[in-house]
């Protein structure tokens, strides 16, 4: 049943990060690779997830999608400035770019779910858990035991960057991976 579900997702809603930070984390990917064995999410470009992978109904494409979030994100100035704080992990299932919680992230998630709900109602629904951004490098295929030693060997990077939460961007999974079909640009309020 899970595998039916996930051949069914056709879209997620995520955050493009800029290209320093994205060749920065794309090189910690490669490092999980080579060390670990992990190749779980390396068709997909760095990102924060607003709105984890959904299926989209057919009634409903892409350009619908965005017409509904430009129109909620050209009227609430959502843009801001975030930062990333060196690596995280949740348990041993998802090593992460640790982004700094906000309340403007969870208003920018709240929105565009908003958004995607009001284009195609029931596609998806709200994560019941707090919202904690981050972009990930590894996940679902972590050997057990490993992340300690690769968080340290992460962090030792010091990676603290501040970036422009400036684009919403539409993932459609295409031949079975995950590709940035639209982006659209937000300004700051």
């Amino acid at each position: 049943m899970r595998q039916n579900s996930f051949i069914r997702q056709t879209h997620f809603i995520g955050v493009l990060l800029p290209e320093d930070i994205t060749l920065t984390l794309e090189d910690c990917r490669r490092y999980m690779k080579e060390s670990y064995g992990c190749k779980s999410g390396h068709g997909t470009p760095i990102h924060v997830t607003l709105v984890p992978p959904f299926c989209l109904p057919q009634e409903c494409d892409t350009a619908h999608l965005a017409a509904s979030i430009e129109m909620h994100m050209l009227s609430e100035g959502l843009g801001f400035t975030a930062r990333i704080d060196n690596f995280s992990a949740f348990g041993d299932r998802t090593v992460f770019a640790k982004v700094e919680s906000d309340e403007r992230w969870t208003r920018l998630r709240d929105e565009t779910l908003k958004a995607v709900l009001e284009a195609c109602p029931g596609c998806t629904k709200k994560d019941k858990r707090p919202f904690q951004p981050h972009a990930t490098v590894a996940n679902r295929d972590i050997p057990e035991g490993i992340t300690a030693d690769a968080l340290k060997v992460m962090n030792e990077l010091n990676l603290t960057e501040d970036f422009p939460v400036d684009n919403i961007t539409i993932f459609e999974r295409k031949n079975g991976s995950w590709q940035a079909a639209l982006t659209l640009e937000i300004h700051g309020a």
